[in-house]
C-alpha cells in the first residue's frame, strides 16, 4: 500500500493465540481504515539483582524472555527487560513475584499505549506499507502525523422514555438521514409533513433492530449526546437486553464493551469500536465552560438564546406521556430537537474541534475525559525511556504533605485604580526555567558536586543537562503561542490545560512519578517569585494588597485615568521581567522563561473581611475592570455573586449594592427598597435555593441539611401522588424557606420566612461592604422590617 493519513478514534488491543494484537480504527480521507497489528510483545522492567528469583518463575510463563538492558531506575539500579508474548503474562508475573517483594515495572502499560507513545504518536498518524483487504489494514508501521484533522461524519443521538425509563422513541440527527424511531402504530389522520423521517416500529425489539440497520447503512466516526452514555445508551443496551437482542452500534455491528468506572459506583464507560461517543456535558467539562446547571435546557439557553422547555421535570414528563399516548409525531419533533440543540452547543462551542486537538494534544483517545496522569505518562514515558530511565510503580513513594499555591493576607477595603498583574503559564515556567523534573532530580541528587546542579526547595538538586519534562512543557509552550498567533483557541486551550495540569501530576498519589519533593519544588518556587514579586513592587512606591497562586494585586496609591494605570502596569511588566532575567543569569546561570503580563486594571476594587472578623478574605473580590479602550465590566470572583448555592435575591442584590457603590450612585435607599420589596413577597421568584444533594438520602443520618429534608418531603409527595421519587440517589433540589422550615417547590405548603431571607441572604452580604462606610444592613432597615 501506499502511505496515507489518518486519525485514532478507538484503540484497543486482546491476546490472541499467536500473541498480543492492536486494533486501531481510523478516519481517512477515504473513509474508516481498521490497522490491525498482531504479534506484538509486551514489556516490564524488573532490578537486575533479581534476574534468577525472575527467571525461576519463568517455567509457568511460556515464552518469555529476560534481557539484559542498558536502562537504570531512578535509584540508579540497573534492569533487565522481561519481554511476554502476551500481555496478560505480565500482570500474572507481577503478581507471582509480589510475596517475593519483588517489583515488576511498567508492567501495567496497556499495548496500544506503549505502541503509540514509544513511537511520539498522539491521535494523528501517517501509516506506511501493510496488506489491505477490505478496509483492514495490516503489517504495515504508523508514524506520528501532527498535522492532520479529519472531517468526521457525526451523529447527534436522543431517546425519549416514559417516567419508568421505558423506551419511546430514539431520534438520530446530524447526518442527511434523519431520523426517529418511534414505539407504537402511525396515527390513522393524515399529518403535516415532517423535516426527518419517522418510522414506527411495532415492538422496541424491532426499534433497536432499525438502530442497529442505520448505524450499519450510515456508518458515523462520532456519536453525540447529553448525558449519552450515562442515560440514552445504558436505555437502550437494557431494552436490547431485555428483548433478547444485541445492540450493535460499533463499527462491523459488534457491540458496546461496557466497563465500570473503578472508584466511581454506578458510572460507566462505552468504549465502542470504530465510533468516538462523546458526552456533551463531559467535553464542555473538560473545556473548563462552567454553568450554574449544566442540563441541556440550562446550556442551551445560555449559550444559543433558546431551549427545549415544556415546563419542570413533572410537566416534562407528563407531557411526553400525552404525546406519546395522543400526538407521537408531536413526540419525535420534540425528540430530534434534542438532538438538533446538540448539535448546535457543539458548534457554538467548538467542543468537537477541541475534543480531536485535545487527543493531538495529550494522546489520549478523544472521548476520553479525565486522564492527566495517563497524558503526562504518554509523554514522559518514552523520553524518560530514551535518557536511559524505566518509571518506578505507583505507590513507591509514601505519601506525604506539600504545600499547594501561595495565598497572600488580604487587605480587605474599597480601592481606586488597582492593577493585576499575572505569571504566564506560572508552573510550567517554573518547569522550565528551574528544569525541575524526575529524570532531572533522579540525576542531580547523584551528581558527585550538587553545585553543578540546579538547587530547590527542600535541598532538592535538579540535572543541568539531563530531563524530560522542561522540554515536553518547551514543545507544548511554543505550539500554544502558534495555535494563539492563528487564533486556534481549541488547540490553545488543550495545550494550556496539559501544561498546567504537570504539576498537579506530580503531586498526584495515582501517579507513578509522585513525589512531595518535585512538586514541592514548583510550589515553594512559587511561594518565593511571588514574595520576591510583591518586594520588587512596593520599593516601586506601590502597594500589594492581595496575591493568589500566580497573579498580584497593586493598588496604585491614588487615583490613576484608565490610560496612566495601564501605562504604569506596562512599565511594572517591563522591569519585573528584565530583573528575573538578570538575576537567573547572574545568581544561577539559567535562562529566564517567566514572564509577568498586565492583566486588569480595576477602575473600582473591593476585598471584603472574612465573615464575622475584621481579617481579610482569600479568594473572593470584586471590581469595575476598565480595558485599554475604556469598556468596563463588573467582575466578581468567590462572592456569593458567582456562586450558584446561594440563592438569586442574594446575588441580584449583591450585583446591585456593589455596581451603585462603584459608579459613586447613592445606595442607602436601594437597600431599603430592596428589603422593603422582599418582605411585601415582591420578589417571591428570586428566593429559591438550588442545591446538590451528593449522597443517597438515607445516608444522611446525623447531619440532615436543608435539601436534604427538602427532598425527603418531596420524594414522600412522589411516593403519594404515584410518581417517580426523584432524588434517592442524588441530585439537584430546589425549595425554599419556609416558617416551616425547607420546603421542596413541588410540594410547598406554608407560607414563606422572610425574616431568613433578610437575616441569611441580604444581611451578611449588606453588611460586608457597608462596613467601611460605617454602615450596616440593620440600621437601614430596621424602620422598612417593622412594618411587617
Amino acid at each position: 500500500m501506499t502511505e496515507f493519513k489518518g486519525f485514532i478514534l478507538t484503540r484497543h488491543w486482546r491476546d490472541a493465540p499467536a500473541g498480543t494484537e492492536l486494533e486501531f480504527w481510523l478516519a481517512t480521507e477515504a473513509g474508516p481504515k481498521k490497522v490491525v497489528i498482531t504479534e506484538q510483545p509486551s514489556v516490564a522492567f524488573v532490578p537486575a539483582r533479581h534476574w534468577e528469583a525472575v527467571e525461576a518463575q519463568l517455567g509457568a510463563f511460556p515464552r518469555m524472555q529476560l534481557r539484559p538492558l542498558e536502562l537504570r531506575t531512578f535509584h540508579q539500579e540497573p534492569v533487565i527487560g522481561v519481554y511476554a508474548t502476551h500481555f496478560r503474562q505480565l500482570g500474572k508475573l507481577a503478581r507471582a513475584l509480589q510475596p517475593l517483594q519483588i517489583p515488576l515495572l511498567e508492567a501495567d502499560v496497556r499495548p496500544h499505549d506503549r505502541y503509540l507513545m514509544e513511537r511520539f504518536i498522539t491521535a494523528g498518524v501517517l501509516i506506511e506499507g501493510g496488506r489491505a483487504e477490505g478496509s483492514t489494514i495490516s503489517d504495515c508501521k504508523l508514524k506520528p502525523a501532527s498535522d492532520f484533522r479529519p472531517v468526521l461524519k457525526v451523529v447527534s443521538l436522543d431517546i425519549e422514555t416514559s417516567q419508568h425509563g421505558d423506551l419511546y422513541s430514539v431520534a438520530l440527527d446530524g447526518m442527511a438521514e434523519r431520523i426517529v424511531f418511534m414505539l407504537g402504530e402511525p396515527p390513522t389522520l393524515p399529518r403535516e409533513p415532517l423535516d426527518f423521517a419517522l418510522i414506527y416500529c411495532p415492538t422496541r425489539q424491532a426499534m433497536v433492530e432499525n438502530l442497529n440497520a442505520w448505524f450499519e447503512r450510515n456508518d458515523p466516526d462520532v456519536i453525540l449526546g447529553w448525558n449519552v452514555i450515562q442515560f440514552d445508551l445504558r436505555v437502550l443496551q437494557k431494552t436490547a437486553d431485555d428483548c433478547g437482542v444485541k445492540l450493535l452500534l460499533g463499527r462491523e455491528r459488534t457491540p458496546i464493551q461496557w466497563r465500570t468506572h473503578p472508584g466511581k459506583q454506578g458510572y460507566l464507560f462505552a468504549p465502542t469500536p470504530g465510533r468516538l461517543v462523546i458526552d456533551g456535558i463531559d467535553a464542555l467539562k473538560a473545556a473548563v465552560w462552567s454553568f450554574p446547571s449544566f442540563s441541556l435546557e440550562n446550556v442551551s439557553q445560555t449559550l444559543l438564546g433558546e431551549g427545549k422547555a415544556i415546563g419542570d421535570e413533572y410537566d416534562k414528563m407528563a407531557e411526553i406521556e400525552r404525546r406519546y399516548q395522543e400526538d407521537k409525531p408531536a413526540l419525535a419533533v420534540y425528540n430530534i430537537r434534542d438532538c438538533e440543540l446538540v448539535l448546535r452547543i457543539f458548534e457554538q462551542a467548538k467542543l468537537l474541534q477541541f475534543v480531536l486537538e485535545r487527543a493531538q494534544t495529550t494522546g489520549l483517545q478523544a472521548d476520553h475525559f479525565g486522564g492527566s496522569i495517563a497524558a503526562f505518562s504518554h509523554h514522559y514515558l518514552p523520553r524518560m525511556h530514551r535518557q536511559g530511565y524505566v518509571a518506578p510503580n505507583v505507590g513507591e513513594i509514601a505519601t506525604k504533605a506539600f504545600p499547594g499555591g501561595y495565598v497572600m493576607d488580604s487587605k480587605p477595603g474599597f480601592y481606586d485604580s488597582v492593577v493585576v498583574l499575572d505569571y504566564k503559564s506560572l508552573y510550567p515556567s517554573i518547569i522550565r526555567t528551574f528544569l525541575v523534573d524526575p529524570v532531572g532530580f533522579a540525576e542531580g541528587m547523584h551528581l558527585a558536586d550538587a553545585a553543578m546542579g540546579v538547587s530547590g526547595p527542600q535541598e532538592t538538586v535538579f540535572s543541568r543537562d539531563k530531563h524530560c519534562l522542561p522540554e515536553i512543557v518547551t514543545t507544548l509552550s511554543k505550539a500554544r503561542d502558534e495555535a494563539k498567533r492563528v487564533k486556534n483557541e481549541p488547540l490553545s486551550q488543550a495545550l494550556k490545560l496539559l501544561m498546567n495540569s504537570f504539576a498537579g501530576v506530580l503531586g498526584a498519589t495515582e501517579c507513578r512519578f509522585f513525589n512531595p519533593k518535585l512538586v514541592s519544588a514548583v510550589t515553594m518556587r512559587g511561594h518565593e517569585m511571588m514574595k520576591l514579586t510583591r518586594t520588587f513592587v512596593e520599593e516601586k512606591g506601590y502597594e500589594v494588597i492581595y496575591g493568589d497562586t500566580d497573579s498580584i494585586f497593586i493598588w496604585l496609591k491614588r487615583t490613576h485615568t484608565n490610560a496612566e494605570a495601564h501605562a504604569v502596569a506596562a512599565e511594572l511588566v517591563q522591569d519585573i521581567n528584565a530583573w528575573w532575567s538578570s538575576k537567573l543569569r547572574n545568581q544561577q546561570g539559567l535562562e529566564n522563561f517567566l514572564e509577568i503580563e498586565f492583566d486588569t486594571h480595576y477602575k473600582k476594587f473591593f476585598m471584603p473581611t472574612i465573615r464575622g472578623s475584621d481579617v481579610g478574605s482569600k479568594k473572593r473580590y470584586a471590581g469595575l475592570s476598565v480595558d485599554a479602550s475604556g469598556k468596563e465590566e463588573m467582575v466578581y470572583r468567590g462572592l456569593e455573586m458567582a456562586r450558584s448555592d446561594w440563592t438569586p435575591l442574594a446575588r441580584q442584590f449583591q450585583e446591585g449594592l456593589l455596581t451603585r457603590i462603584f459608579h459613586d450612585e447613592p445606595h442607602r435607599d436601594y437597600v431599603t427598597e430592596y428589603a422593603r420589596s422582599t418582605l411585601a413577597g415582591e420578589k417571591d421568584d428570586l428566593l429559591i435555593y438550588r442545591k446538590r444533594l451528593r449522597h443517597r438520602l438515607d445516608a444522611y443520618e446525623v447531619n440532615v441539611p436543608p435539601q436534604v429534608r427538602a427532598a425527603r418531603m418531596a420524594d414522600k409527595h412522589n411516593a403519594a401522588v404515584g410518581r417517580p421519587r426523584q432524588y434517592q440517589n442524588g441530585g439537584w433540589i430546589q425549595y425554599v424557606m419556609t416558617r416551616s422550615g425547607p420546603e421542596p417547590l413541588e410540594a410547598r405548603q406554608s407560607g414563606i420566612d422572610y425574616e431568613h431571607y433578610l437575616s441569611k441572604q441580604l444581611q451578611p452580604i449588606a453588611d460586608a461592604i457597608l462596613l467601611p462606610f460605617g454602615e450596616s444592613f440593620v440600621a437601614l432597615t430596621t424602620s422598612q422590617q417593622a412594618l411587617f
